[in-house]
């Protein structure tokens, strides 16, 4: 994941790749998706068997 300050300065980026455009998403959006049970949970010793058995 790369953070820039604006979409613009993400398109000015070199390494910009039009095809992924859709994922251009302010800070908000990406700290609201990753704060989610099934993301704060990886580091439980248990992630890996619990996250097989759809009990995330």
């Amino acid at each position: 994941m790369n953070l820039f300050r604006s979409e613009e300065h993400a398109r000015n980026w070199r390494e910009f790749d039009p095809q992924f455009s859709d994922s251009l998403q302010p800070l908000a959006h990406w700290v609201e998706r990753f704060s989610e049970e099934r993301f704060r949970a990886r580091g439980a010793p248990d992630y890996i068997s619990r996250r097989a058995s759809g009990s995330l």
